[in-house]
Parts: structure tokens; sequence; C-alpha cells
């Protein structure tokens, strides 16, 4: 059964959220970009026929049981697996083909949302992928194909994420000018994705990669050295990339999304109030990621909703009262009392004493790069803006002093 111009395959039962997803995925610009990512990616095989599908070959969780060594469709030879997230895994493979080295995702399949989120990330990678340019900026996808009823996709091979970067050097704070040159790169690539109108809702350490191995090993020598000159000088060329594009949407008409997106420490608060989210939740998490990167430590470690507020105020003052009162009128309304955060008699389990630790924006940049870092204080106030109307776009934060001065 041919179906590369599916979206999903009959007989499913989808959650509320899963059914907003979908409801964005089945438009017209989608409609072309199934056939052209059939056209220019696909590798057509019999392992995609139901006849092929080995029992003994995955388990309940619908995840492929493979070993090192096995191939897929005689042409891609696993040597190791790199990752395992929700919905896939993805392995290290030789290409037999072309003699070299490629990661492929291989999409669970079950639930079967799994492989509607894999269409999605492959049609938004075919339209990334008409730009001449694109591969600097995200992971370039090679081709895909069906093993025994698994979606893979086959992509170039990088380097680490910047939570195993992170990790390898013990997760110490970076330098301002290694901060800087990351914090360039990461948004062009936000700026990048918002002109081609796709919101990638899904920004995290662990979906940006360094280029390579060697790459990685090189900057943490760097880092560890504290040579932070060189660090930024290595760190000029592209060096990061951004993967995964199954949560991501393609915003086709200016109007916003309802439903929940991003990471919890990395959600913005309009997300989170119910209030509507378009573009400037990429750059909320773009905002976080900085702090985090200046710091070394998690900045909104919450378990839930109103102690995530919370946490938001007490880094960078009150929450506007135009949001909350809006907030309350959706699904929040628990989370305001006489138009302020009910905070701490609404939360749903008492953790004050871990927001009260929580320092001010000035205090944690003043105490990691002193009056040196009052250029990146003012864009981290302009990326963090509570009202996303207010908050800077990428590509207005690439003209910031920050990044000119």
């Amino acid at each position: 059964m041919d179906s590369g111009n599916k979206l999903i395959s009959g007989h499913e039962v989808f959650s509320d959220y899963e059914k907003k997803v979908l409801e964005h995925a089945k438009g017209p610009v989608f409609t072309v970009l199934a056939k052209e990512a059939k056209k220019k990616f696909y590798i057509k095989s019999k392992s995609e026929n139901a006849s092929s599908l080995c029992k003994n070959c995955q388990g309940k969780d619908g995840h492929l049981w493979f070993n090192v060594g096995d191939c897929l469709l005689s042409r891609y030879t696993i040597r190791r697996q790199l990752g395992k997230g929700c919905s896939a895994k993805v392995v290290e493979c030789w290409d037999r083909e072309k003699e070299e080295m490629v990661a492929i995702k291989i999409v669970r399949t079950k639930p079967a949302m799994c492989k509607t989120f894999a269409d999605i990330e492959i049609m938004l990678l075919t339209h990334i992928a008409r730009k001449e340019d694109y591969g600097a900026h995200f992971a370039q996808i090679k081709n895909w194909f069906y093993y025994r009823r698994h979606v893979c996709i086959v992509f170039e091979k990088l380097g680490p994420c910047l939570y195993s970067f992170s990790e390898k050097i013990n997760f110490a704070p970076l330098s301002i000018d290694l901060v800087r040159e990351l914090g360039r790169q990461l948004l062009e690539r936000v700026a990048f994705m918002h002109n081609m109108r796709i919101i990638h809702t899904d920004l995290k350490f662990q979906n940006i990669l360094l280029v390579s191995e060697e790459f990685g090993e090189m900057l943490a020598e760097k880092v560890l050295s504290q040579t932070p000159k060189a660090e930024a000088e290595l760190f000029k060329s592209s060096a990061i990339k951004l993967i995964d594009f199954s949560a991501a949407t393609f915003l086709e008409e200016d109007k916003e999304r309802t439903y929940v997106v991003s990471p919890r420490r990395f959600r913005a608060p309009e997300v989170i109030l119910g209030l509507g989210w378009k573009f400037p939740c990429d750059v909320w998490s773009v905002g976080c990621i900085l702090v985090e990167l200046c710091t070394g430590e998690i900045l909104f470690n919450a378990k839930e909703d109103l102690e995530h507020l919370a946490m938001m105020e007490r880094f960078l003052g009150q929450l506007p009262q135009h949001m909350l009162l809006k907030g309350a009128e959706s699904h929040t309304e628990r989370f305001v009392e006489k138009g302020v955060l009910n905070w701490p008699e609404g939360a749903k389990r008492t953790c004050t004493e871990g927001i009260e630790k929580i320092p001010r924006i000035q205090d944690v940049v003043m105490q990691q790069y002193g009056y040196s870092g009052s250029d990146f204080l003012n864009l981290l106030q302009g990326l963090l803006r509570y009202d996303p109307s207010d908050r800077l776009s990428a590509q207005a934060a690439l003209c910031h002093s920050f990044f000119t001065g």
C-alpha cells in the first residue's frame, strides 16, 4: 500500500491536542509538500508492505528492536544508537551507497500520532530545503523510507547536542563571548524559520546540535581551559544546527494556536495562560536557553503551571494584569485572584522555598559578567518580555547592541 501522501491511516483515536495539530497539518500547503517530499526524498522499498512486518522486531511500545550490524534496506548498516525519545530512536549508520556516516530517525509505529508527527516533520523539512542556504542552519534531510512499518528519516550526521556538551563541561557557565556567538547563531536559525512561517515550538538543549564530534571535543577543551576568546573564535563559523521539526507548525494564516507546546522549563507565559501563541513563543525559549548557558543552571524548574508563573515573577517582576485577567477568562482562573497571581494560595503543592531562592535577572547577569554584561541583560529583557506583542522578534534581536556593538 502506497501511503506516501497520507497524513494518517484510518481508525485512529486522537486527543484534543492531537486533533488540533492535525487540523493545522491538513491544509493546502501541506498537500503540496507531501507530494514534493515523496518526489525529492522518498526511497521506495518492499519493506513498507504490511506483509513484511516482523512481530519480533518491535516491542509493545512500538519502537523498533535492532542489533548493531543490522541493515536497513540493505543500504544502511547500524553502528550505534545515538538517542531515544518518546516518539523515535536515532541511530548512527554507515551508508554503503554514498560511503558516509548518517543519522537515521526511526519513528515508533504506535501510538499512531507518532507517524503523523513524522509526516509533518518530513513536509516541513521539504519546505525548508527549498532554500539554498538551509543546510547551514538545520540538519539536512537526505531521504526517507519505510522499514517494517516504521517511518525512517535519514539526516546528515552531526555532533553532540548542547545538553551533552554542557554535561561534558560539568554544566560550567559559559563566557559572555561564547554566549554571544551561540546566541547569534541560535537567533539566526529561528529568524530563518520564522521568515518561512515555521514555528519550532520545541527549542531546547537537546534539539541544538554542534556540527561534529570533533568540533564538540575542541570546544569543550577550550571551555575547560578557560580561554574565552579562543572559544568565541572557534564558534564563529556555522557551529550549531537545529533539529526535530516533529512538533513544529506552519502558520499559513496569521492566526494564533491555543494548544500547549514547548518543554515545561522553556514554555512562554502566553502558552501557560492559554492566551494563544505564535512566533514569539520560540523567542521566549531562546531567552531561557541563553540564561541557562550564562549560569549553567536550570532557570524555571517548575512542576506545575502556577509555580512556573510564580518563578517568572520572581525572576522578571510582576506579570501584566491584562494577561492575567485574560487568562482567568480561559482555563486558568485558579491562577488569578483580584487581578494578581494567586500564589501560593492557589498552588497544588507548597513549594515557596524553591521560588524564594530564584534571583532577579539583574543579579544573575551581574554575578556572572559584572558591568560588561549590561547589553546582555538588556537583550534578555527584550527576549523575555511577558507580552508577546512587545517581545523582540528574532530578527530584531540580531540587531541588538549585544551583537552589533
